[in-house]
């Protein structure tokens, strides 16, 4: 059980190291990416796949049971945050574009300007959500690699950005 349990933390975390180096190191990522491959397209197709990792992280120390009305409330303001923030931004700007030397335009609308980090605060709504089946720990270590996130990205140095695409 232990090890499940260990192999469920590492999995919450899994996308986090990742997402750092990218954000740290864009020009390198640009280059392993190579000539004709959008990196931005890369890494959303990279992150989908640790997406699967962190839901079957998860899922393997769920106990089901019917969520209260307020986790449903919670999990659906969450995802309307994160998909108002992916049609608004689109693939280039979700997945890191800025940082990869691509134009992408500046977004107002909301939830741009009303809430500080639309995606992760939704991210973090539809991950409280979960609490009703998910143990606590496992749920946690996820919102502390958004929170992580949040502050590495609050600090963007434009010199780090990739050269223009």
């Amino acid at each position: 059980m232990a090890a499940m349990a260990a192999i469920a933390t590492v999995g919450s975390v899994s996308p986090f190291p990742f997402y750092y180096f990218l954000w740290k190191y864009p020009q390198a990522w640009v280059n392993l990416c190579g000539e004709g491959v959008d990196p931005s397209h890369r890494m959303a197709q990279i992150s989908h796949a640790f997406k699967l990792v962190q839901f079957f992280s998860l899922l393997s120390v769920a106990r089901f049971s019917w969520p209260p009305w307020y986790c449903v409330v919670l999990f659906a303001a969450g995802q309307y945050l994160n998909f108002s923030v992916y049609h608004l931004l689109g693939e280039a700007g979700t997945y890191y574009g800025v940082r990869f030397g691509k134009k992408i335009p500046w977004v107002s609308h909301f939830p741009f300007g009303y809430i500080k980090d639309p995606q992760y605060v939704g991210s973090i709504l539809s991950l409280l959500a979960c609490l009703s089946f998910v143990p606590y720990p496992y749920v946690l270590f996820w919102i502390l690699g958004y929170l992580f996130m949040m502050h590495i990205e609050s600090k963007e140095d434009p010199a780090t950005r990739a050269k223009p695409l």
